[in-house]
């Protein structure tokens, strides 16, 4: 009888599913479900930076794609065998004692702050600021060290800590907090005891200071200085982390009915997408995974010996385990990567909402049809515009903090900016300048990881753009002076994913070996063209220099006015 495993992925916008057939490796069908009420932007206020997303979106996107790429091969649901979640984050949720979301409590059903926190929620700057002051002030051991040296907005503690004081009610009505990636794998299992639950070890070390050498999670004392609730809230957390090529439970009959499965199916502890991405797209040592879709994650693993107590300052942390057991995971990543050329469309598209498709001249059909043309040959047409455009050609430099800087060395108080237009700079000179933004963000993170002894010979792109995009997969070789695999499955988190949901059931005795049949192939690999590298070496100048002015002139001005 032949086995199955299912993977699902949670990215900013939807969830996929795909259904990979053990034995051969095949993935025989993903479906996809787009979040309802965040695409209706509910319980977000970008001007604030304010990203927030309802759990009955991500509940219901489980059980339709399940079920949907059960429907689509009319696989018997008890061949089966695993399933294992992985999500963004930091994503964290407010809980009750019985693992409830707070977003289905009574009285709270509306209020974002009882949403999960997302990713990209920025509202939490100032609190990570007081992380970072107490962590090289306190006197005691500094628990951002694993972390990079620097605690952002985007995780754990900062997010919670900014809810609770903005947020009387979330704060007397939440027990516990979860990751998404836990909340949804606790949800499917038969064992619902919060206390004993398997937390995920990618995301309690990458962002919650979670490090087996201080015992865990940051002792009490620490969390009671930035505020007590925070002491308070450690009680009921967590002490062990588990790697996700282990089980979390067995499926629960609740959900083995819904779905159409069997309670003999085992769910995997759950993991972050970037991380999973990379065991989809068969990482190993050395090779750089970069996962690029609205933001990018940058990952690598190293051997233990390798690393040993070194700590590489400005990543968003180096964790035992997070991406293959008895591996050092290491990560890094842009806050904005395909979100610089969306902020630029939207840009382009106003006077299209608002005069073209507000127009009484043209029918409703007609703007239907206009619409749908623009959607699909948008970023198609300035690509090919831009790429038109010779090397010789003055291009503006832009920075690619559209939405902070991630790494290397977090900042999201940075903003972007853009200099050197003139008469002649045109839409699609801006748009080649923002890839250029782009792609030299990209080089900040692979000389930080060289410079810090991270060695790297190879990358691997995955995601959307990856396989979208010849011109910024060139642009990026050319940027990086180094050839880039591109792997051709569409999927590769949800694959990860299925890779880890494979050795949770016991079909295969480890990661690496599940990966090496499981993973995605390659489709593309593009090299450096040795005409284009002075070009763009002198434009990775400009743009440093930039940054260097922004960073040191203007947001800290900013900053001073703020306070």
């Amino acid at each position: 009888m032949k086995n199955y495993v299912i993977g699902l992925d949670y990215g900013t916008d939807s969830v996929r599913a795909v259904l990979v057939d053990t034995g051969s490796g095949e993935e025989l069908a993903t479906d996809t479900f787009y979040y309802p009420q965040w695409r209706d932007k509910k319980y977000c206020n970008a001007a604030i930076n304010q990203f927030r997303q309802h759990p009955a979106d991500h509940i219901e996107g489980l059980e339709k794609t399940i079920k949907g790429v059960l429907a689509k091969t009319s696989v018997d649901g008890s061949a089966v065998k695993g399933i294992c979640i992985d999500t963004t984050g930091s994503s964290p949720i407010a809980v009750t004692k019985e693992g409830t979301p707070l977003a289905f409590e009574e009285g709270l059903k509306e209020n974002p702050n009882a949403m999960m926190v997302l990713w990209k929620d920025h509202t939490a700057i100032n609190e990570a600021n007081e992380i970072n002051e107490l962590a090289r002030t306190w006197g005691g051991e500094d628990f951002t060290k694993y972390e990079g040296g620097i605690y952002s907005s985007e995780w754990f503690w900062a997010k919670i800590a900014h809810v609770i004081r903005e947020d009387e009610a979330v704060k007397n009505a939440a027990y516990s907090w979860m990751e998404h990636c836990d909340l949804l794998t606790f949800m499917l299992i038969a064992n619902q005891d919060l206390a004993s639950f398997k937390r995920s070890r990618c995301a309690a070390g990458h962002k919650a200071m979670w490090h087996e050498s201080w015992g865990g999670l940051p002792p009490k004392d620490f969390l009671n200085k930035l505020d007590p609730y925070l002491g308070e809230l450690r009680e009921r957390l967590y002490t062990e982390t588990y790697t996700s090529d282990e089980v979390a439970g067995n499926l629960s009959a609740v959900w083995a009915e819904k779905l159409g499965l069997s309670t003999d199916c085992v769910v995997a502890v759950g993991t972050f997408d970037a991380h999973s991405g990379a065991v989809g797209a068969k990482i190993d040592k050395h090779t750089l995974v970069r996962v690029m879709g609205t933001s990018t994650c940058d990952i690598i693993v190293s051997e233990q010996e390798n690393v040993g107590d070194k700590t590489v300052r400005g990543i968003c942390g180096q964790v035992d385990g997070s991406v293959i057991p008895k591996m050092i995971g290491l990560e890094a990543g842009q806050s904005a990567f395909g979100d610089v050329l969306a902020w630029f469309k939207d840009v382009l598209n106003w006077p299209l909402e608002n005069l073209v498709f507000n127009s009484a001249i043209i029918s409703e059909e007609q703007k239907a049809k206009l619409r749908d043309e623009i959607d699909k040959d948008f970023i198609k047409k300035l690509s090919e515009a831009a790429e038109e455009i010779p090397l010789s050609e003055s291009i503006p430099i832009a920075l690619d903090w559209i939405n902070g800087r991630r790494t290397p060395d977090a900042n999201q108080e940075l903003k972007s900016a853009i200099t050197k237009l003139s008469l002649g700079s045109k839409a699609p000179h801006i748009f080649k300048a923002l890839i250029n933004a782009i792609c030299f963000g990209s080089k900040q993170i692979v000389d930080r990881f060289e410079e810090e002894g991270v060695k790297i010979n190879s990358v691997i792109g995955i995601g959307g753009v990856a396989r979208k995009s010849p011109f910024i997969m060139q642009t990026l070789a050319n940027v990086l002076n180094m050839p880039i695999k591109v792997a051709s499955s569409d999927e590769a988190p949800a694959l990860g994913a299925a890779v880890y949901a494979a050795v949770a059931a016991g079909l295969y005795p480890n990661v690496i070996e599940a990966s090496k049949k499981l993973g995605s192939d390659f489709e593309a690999e593009y090299h450096p063209e040795p005409e284009a590298l002075e070009t763009y070496a002198g434009l990775m100048e400009e743009y440093k220099e930039l940054g260097a002015f922004v960073e040191n002139n203007i947001n800290r001005k900013s900053t001073v006015n703020e306070l």
